[in-house]
């Protein structure tokens, strides 16, 4: 059973700030071209994309996060939040966590502090989680980031994942508001299927198979998908938890205005908005800039999205994402009168 959420009335989560960062690296598909065996034709048609940033090995995922939070609380016009909440499959260390880290050089270091590792639903798990802290009276106002260097755990000779992922940042700024207002957020739906966790992997490095150097032919520290598996799966559970909400919303036909699906792959973007029997041409789509940026996707995708006018104060809103875990979720929203940093 899914875990869902209506915010009927009363005290919930709005949004108010959005800010993005991405690395300057830009590696394009005729730069993958002459590493790997690959081609631009052959990324294009099957993915969609045309470039990637990649971060400088030297910055961490910590370094991104920061970038872009400090962008959306300029956007939300604010210097503190009650908790930072970082969305991220490439945390700095195993241990400890690195949103308080984040916290810390924002100058937030009594906020309360985690991460959220849901992979590419990552950013809509961290956004429920941040809406329950507010609804519930825990927090007043809250810093949700998505951020990723995916970089740092992909095989340099695996064609299929290099030319996917991508490096980037995306975090928005929610404070304390009621139901109905522009901005506010839901309904949720969200849910998960242990059943598919090889689907979506990086094998070694936890406790269930610990990376040892010494025998490095059984430890494999790279991420690892199956695509095939995936699209099948995501395109479904995107879509069903997709119509879950729109069926809360009481918006007319049920239909939103715009669709900011966790940018994967451009087949599956349009797959979930063919299911949904919305036109295509509803969609955000910024995956042929960034790539796969997992969990910054979203937040990356609704900036592209200010800037390209397809989000205007009242726009309805509908995110989605699929990840690893497996891991789903969706939610709806009006799009408020912000101003992205």
């Amino acid at each position: 059973m899914n875990t869902r959420y209506n915010p009927s009335g009363g005290r919930t989560a709005v949004l108010c700030g959005l800010g993005t960062w991405l690395p300057p690296g830009v590696v394009t598909n005729d730069d993958l071209a002459q590493q790997l065996n690959t081609s631009d034709e052959w990324i294009r048609v099957r993915t969609g994309i045309r470039q990637r940033h990649i971060a400088d090995p030297s910055m961490a995922t910590s370094d991104l996060a920061v970038e872009a939070a400090a962008r959306a609380l300029r956007s939300a016009g604010t210097s503190s939040v009650d908790a930072v909440i970082l969305a991220t499959t490439t945390p700095d260390h195993t241990c400890p966590a690195t949103a308080p880290l984040v916290a810390s050089r924002l100058g937030l270091a009594a906020a309360a502090a985690f991460d959220v590792a849901a992979v590419c639903t990552g950013f809509l798990y961290a956004l429920a989680a941040a809406t329950g802290l507010i609804s519930a009276g825990l927090a007043h106002s809250a810093l949700v980031i998505g951020a990723e260097t995916y970089s740092a755990i992909l095989d340099p000779e695996d064609r299929s994942t290099r030319a996917i992922f991508g490096d980037g940042a995306g975090a928005v700024v929610l404070r304390a508001g009621v139901a109905g207002e522009d901005g506010a957020l839901g309904p949720f739906d969200l849910g998960s299927d242990g059943s598919g966790a090889d689907l979506i992997m990086v094998p070694s490095g936890g406790s269930r198979q610990p990376f040892s150097p010494r025998a490095p032919q059984t430890s494999d520290p790279y991420f690892r998908m199956q695509g095939t598996a995936v699209f099948r799966a995501a395109a479904e559970a995107m879509a069903g938890s997709a119509r879950t909400v729109l069926d809360q919303t009481g918006w007319p036909d049920s239909q939103p205005d715009l669709l900011v699906a966790h940018q994967a792959n451009l087949r599956i973007v349009h797959a979930v908005a063919d299911r949904l029997r919305l036109p295509r041409k509803r969609c955000a789509v910024n995956i042929d800039r960034v790539g796969n940026t997992a969990g910054a996707s979203i937040p990356l995708a609704l900036a592209h999205a200010v800037d390209a006018g397809q989000l205007r104060p009242g726009t309805r809103v509908l995110l989605t994402a699929f990840g690893g875990g497996l891991t789903w979720g969706s939610c709806a929203l009006r799009w408020p009168r912000i101003t992205p940093g």
